[in-house]
């Protein structure tokens, strides 16, 4: 039979758990924190993306400042239709995958599906 504990080994090893507990809770919430901090990182830059490309169209055709926002995706959705502009935007793709990438993407892969 095994040797029974006593209170105050009882006592110490309680003691041992918890901060063994708080020690696990202390490194799950550094996680959860740098988990936050990145996925904020990402948004930040999506932000700064979506803002600076915004302000180029802004500067290159002064007029779409006056457009709502809804007459403003109806101008760009029809102006992404046109196939001149499909085939630009295609160009441009395709340039910065040969300079990034050291090729093309896939000949049958579209950006507008």
């Amino acid at each position: 039979m095994p040797k029974q504990k006593t209170i105050s080994e009882l006592k110490a090893e309680i003691a041992a758990s918890e901060r063994q507990l708080a020690q696990l809770r202390h490194k799950q919430q550094q996680l959860e924190n740098r988990a936050a901090y990145y996925e904020k990182g990402d948004r930040r830059k999506r932000a700064h993306r979506l803002i600076t490309r915004g302000a180029a169209i802004e500067s290159v055709a002064p007029l779409a400042k006056v457009l709502s926002e809804t007459e403003f995706y109806a101008f760009a959705e029809k102006a992404l239709a046109l196939p001149e502009v499909k085939g630009l935007l295609m160009e441009a793709v395709n340039e910065h995958n040969k300079n990034e990438f050291g090729g093309d993407w896939p000949s049958h892969y579209s950006i507008f599906t």
